[in-house]
């Protein structure tokens, strides 16, 4: 994985542009869910805003405790041919990406370590600091409680939630973790109730509230629309701010800058025609087959099964006709863009470097000294060669972003820089959900050691069954019952004897097989990934992998058998070695005991 390669003087005009786009951006957004003039004077027409599900009524009127909309803005640019840059489009729901240029600084920092250093590569953490200060600026109290408010598991991006809270110190929580009471947010503990100031929100604006909001939601919290609106807790961004990503407002912020701000946009983006107007509309139709064809407030096209765009001169001409239809009938659906070429940038490939087309996501932050531009970001390359803006899609691989000073970068930290750091011992706050986790975590991993302890007994006397004594094979019965009562086998498989090992072992259709409890421990401590540590999350994701490979014979079942005690006892070392004796280390030791009782118990009886 290469990196992308930025000079400073380009970079430096890249955030120019960056912040006054941000700038712009906040402002449209006090306007339209304040007083309203854009609209009211014409500059901006109401359906094209309206027009969006991210038009949230309920958010109208409310001054956004903290004082921004916006407190993360992203946006996809991309170079073209002639070395100018294009902003592609914006993200102000809830940018992704951040944790992934993190990941991928590094991994790339430490693969190229002596490189990296010699380049001087501008540093990613005094972003992330800057950003962390200013939420903690935003609540109203000194010390307060910052939570990353995610989907959950079943989230493409909930790596990177994990991997951002984890970096900046925040409680990565979820719906069900937070709970309304009087005018505050509170986070459900093994504590109790404890106050949350701020959340910086990684799920949708319809989902967090199924009160005022989306009803069938079961991600966010009930009632958190009126503690926002009281004041009670910063959320960042602000719900509605998604209105903005609509492609229908694109090309009407070129005249915006010049009204709200003053000046022109410093860096431009994709020509955009909204099909609502008349005027554009028929220029769209016009010249259909030069443009790519694009939803009004989603990127999928209404009425095409394609997630993106659509290039018109590429569909058969029934599909072309019945665009050309759509259009004409519904126009404010619709938005007609030009077909951009982006320019490339080198991937080693088959043992060669080869030129890909790619997309790269800016960050900017809003902090008490203006907006601050991470200096780097996420890049994503084509696989193909087609250089066409609208042919990238999300892209299938990634590169680190590295911006080159002209003279040596300091090395930083998230610690603040003075001599005189002030270290403190905080407990900190378990949630109730990591607490059952953990304590889960705990019961699945014994449960899983006793069980392939049976299994290597097992599969040792099943080795040479002709020679074992009438005690062994009354031991063997035994355990065989002991493993169906586990759920391990079925009642069928006692007859099938030396095969009863490999099926305690890897049978996927029996809860209590080895690799079936393995697997529940992962899915478990998925949810609990920002508490563990890299080298445990690294065994517990291995074991079932491993242990899923193919046992010919016994005595490919009692090493495999044997390989993951090992693995086991490797995670039982580390949690006793590396994590603190806080709250939550006390619930994977309880759930460890409570199982190992049980299992005693049933060995007596």
């Amino acid at each position: 994985h290469l990196p992308l390669l930025i000079d400073e003087a380009e970079w430096a005009q890249l955030s120019q542009g960056i912040v006054q786009r941000a700038e712009l951006l906040e402002r449209v957004l006090q306007d339209i869910y304040g007083e309203g003039r854009l609209i009211a004077s014409g500059a901006l027409p109401a359906a094209a805003v309206a027009g969006s599900s991210e038009y949230l009524r309920p958010v109208c009127g409310i001054k956004p405790p903290g004082g921004r909309f916006l407190s993360i803005y992203a946006a996809d640019i991309g170079r073209g041919p002639d070395g100018r840059w294009w902003v592609l489009s914006d993200r102000t729901q809830a940018p992704s990406g951040m944790g992934y240029a993190l990941e991928n600084r590094l991994v790339l920092s430490r693969a190229f370590s002596s490189i990296y250093k010699s380049m001087n590569v501008e540093r990613l953490a005094p972003f992330f600091e800057a950003f962390r200060d200013a939420l903690r600026a935003s609540a109203d109290r000194d010390e307060p409680r910052i939570g990353l408010l995610t989907p959950g598991t079943f989230s493409e991006t909930y790596f990177e939630h994990a991997t951002l809270a984890r970096y900046l110190g925040f409680l990565l929580v979820e719906g069900d973790d937070l709970a309304v009471s009087g005018d505050r947010v509170h986070i459900r503990t093994v504590a109790g109730l404890k106050r949350v100031d701020v959340l910086l929100r990684r799920l949708d604006s319809n989902s967090i509230d199924p009160l005022e909001l989306d009803a069938a939601s079961r991600l966010g919290v009930a009632g958190l629309m009126d503690v926002v609106r009281k004041g009670g807790v910063v959320v960042a961004n602000m719900p509605g701010s998604g209105v903005l990503e609509a492609r229908a407002l694109l090309g009407f912020l070129p005249s915006l800058s010049r009204r709200v701000l003053g000046e022109d946009l410093k860096i431009p983006h994709i020509a955009t025609w909204w099909c609502g107007q008349k005027s554009a509309r028929d220029e769209v139709l016009s010249r259909l087959d030069e443009f790519a064809i694009e939803g009004a407030y989603c990127r999928a096209v209404p009425g095409f099964a394609n997630a993106g765009p659509v290039l018109a001169s590429e569909l058969p001409a029934a599909e072309r006709e019945r665009l050309r239809n759509a259009i004409a009938q519904r126009g404010m659906e619709y938005v007609g863009q030009e077909v951009v070429r982006l320019s490339t940038t080198p991937v080693w490939q088959d043992g060669r470097l080869k030129p890909r087309p790619f997309v790269l996501r800016v960050f900017a932050a809003a902090t008490s000294e203006g907006w601050t531009v991470m200096p780097g970001g996420f890049c994503r390359i084509a696989d193909e060669p087609d250089a066409r803006a609208v042919s990238m899609g999300d892209g299938v691989r990634a590169a680190d972003v590295w911006v080159l000073a002209d003279k040596a970068v300091a090395a930083r930290s998230l610690l603040p820089g003075s001599d005189n750091v002030r270290i403190r011992r905080i407990a900190g706050v378990l949630p109730s959900r990591a607490a059952d986790n953990l304590f889960w975590l705990g019961r699945y991993l014994e449960r899983a050691e006793a069980t392939l302890r049976l299994i290597r007994v097992l599969a040792a006397q099943h080795r040479d069954p002709g020679k074992g004594s009438p005690a062994q094979l009354n031991t063997a019965e035994r355990i065989q019952r002991l493993l169906l009562a586990w759920g391990a086998i079925e009642q069928t498989s006692r007859a099938r004897g030396s095969q009863v090992s490999a099926e305690a072992l890897q049978a996927e259709a029996q809860f209590g097989s080895a690799l079936s409890l393995l697997r529940s421990a992962q899915r478990t401590a998925t949810s609990l990934r920002e508490r563990l540590s890299p080298d445990a999350w690294q065994v517990i994701t291995e074991m079932p992998g491993r242990l899923a490979q193919d046992a010919e014979d016994e005595d490919a079942i009692v090493s495999l058998a044997e390989l993951t005690l090992e693995k086991l006892a490797t995670f039982a070392g580390l949690a006793q070695e590396n994590m603190n004796r806080a709250a939550g280390w006390r619930f994977l030791d309880m759930g460890r005991r409570a199982e190992r009782a049980i299992n005693t118990v049933r060995f007596a009886r």
